[in-house]
């Protein structure tokens, strides 16, 4: 069993309701490293929820051989506002019903507050700076006083994992491979991640735009060493990453099962868990930009046909998609060619065949930033 469990009540949004927020605690409370996993930020992206599932029996097996070092805290359920929409007969959970927005962005930019707190008290030994850093972030969060119930959930959340040394925000795209995102500060470790995962795409970021979980979590490391200067001996202590564990419709135990197995592997290596975890694989890919993603938008409806699938290989120029006017002419005839502006793997595409003009449908990696992908702005909605 857990040595803790925390039940977390959040705001009653309605007379009669009530939701609560789960956390399962294993291993001493402050012991380090420590590690935090959350399923399902958009509660319509499912299969996170089946590998917390599968991570959860492998920490139960940990924790009763007493292999657990530091300390582990997995949230199987992220979401539990969003769970509860549904419309229509669909679970709609990727934004929020009360139009605060998507449910993994605008979370709490804690650096500035606590980069203030912190000017001039920071010394030469970067293990007690991490231990202030956390401190402060920890004291700059309980500030906060958000009172709408998904406010909550996200101050929730960020409350667990702030001061966590690795950070796991299990998602999944619409039809994807495997792959993950994380700080082109932190490449060599997100690459350890993804050969562990066998990651088809491994995308690095700077400035991604919206404040998601992630860079909530870990921006604020880089962005106090910009603000306080290098003479801060400052670590990077915590390594944050958004895992998209293939598409929606990827759930099965197979893949949950060795996807949790991989995970749990990457904690050995990390000195979270003892244990042997064998060689590390070799690994699928190389951290490419995510600034070099090439987005394919529609540029009017159609019917969607694509001309590339799941995995390959497409250069740039090559027709990746057709876009087919049902209603145009000639009768039987009216495609419009989509091509790809740059060379690299077709990782993920979204779902529906019917796309609305605007509708960014497929996602390309290549090597090298592009002129139109800007900083600030590199996710989707």
């Amino acid at each position: 069993m857990p040595t803790v469990t925390c039940k977390i009540t959040l705001p009653s949004p309605a007379p009669g309701t009530e939701r609560t927020l789960l956390a399962h605690h294993y291993g001493a409370s402050g012991a380090r490293p420590k590690a935090y996993f959350q399923a399902a930020l958009h509660a319509d992206e499912i299969p996170g929820l089946l590998v917390a599932q599968h991570l959860l029996r492998g920490l139960e097996q940990a924790q009763a051989e007493g292999r657990i070092i530091g300390e582990v805290v997995v949230v199987p359920v992220a979401n539990p506002v969003g769970l509860g929409q549904h419309l229509n007969g669909r679970l709609l959970g990727r934004f929020d019903f009360e139009s605060t927005g998507n449910f993994n962005r605008a979370f709490p930019d804690l650096a500035a507050a606590a980069a203030e707190r912190l000017r001039g008290q920071l010394g030469a030994d970067p293990a007690m700076n991490a231990v202030l850093v956390r401190e402060t972030l920890r004291a700059v969060l309980a500030e906060q006083k958000p009172v709408r119930e998904t406010a909550v959930l996200k101050l929730a959340l960020l409350d667990l994992a702030i001061d966590a040394d690795y950070v796991f925000d299990l998602h999944c795209d619409c039809e994807s491979l495997l792959h993950l995102y994380a700080s082109r500060w932190q490449a060599d470790t997100a690459r350890a991640l993804g050969a562990e995962l066998g990651a088809a795409a491994i995308l690095l970021e700077e400035e991604p735009g919206g404040n998601p979980f992630d860079e909530a979590c870990a921006g604020p490391w880089w962005k106090l060493r910009a603000a306080l200067g290098k003479a801060a001996a400052l670590p990077l202590a915590c390594f944050a990453t958004t895992v998209e564990l293939r598409g929606q419709a990827d759930v099965n135990d197979d893949c949950a099962a060795a996807d949790a197995a991989a995970l749990l592997r990457f904690l050995q290596r990390r000195g979270v868990i003892a244990g042997d975890p064998g060689p590390l694989p070799q690994p699928c890919c190389e951290p490419t930009p995510l600034e070099g993603v090439d987005v394919l938008t529609a540029p009017t409806s159609g019917v969607l046909v694509y001309r590339k699938q799941l995995g390959e290989r497409v250069a740039v120029g090559e027709v990746v998609a057709e876009l087919v006017n049902p209603l145009g002419e000639p009768l039987g005839m009216a495609r419009l060619e989509i091509r790809a502006a740059t060379s690299g793997l077709l990782f993920a595409r979204m779902t529906e065949r019917l796309a609305r003009p605007g509708q960014k449908f497929c996602k390309v990696a290549g090597p090298k930033p592009l002129s139109y992908r800007q900083a600030g702005k590199l996710l989707e909605d």
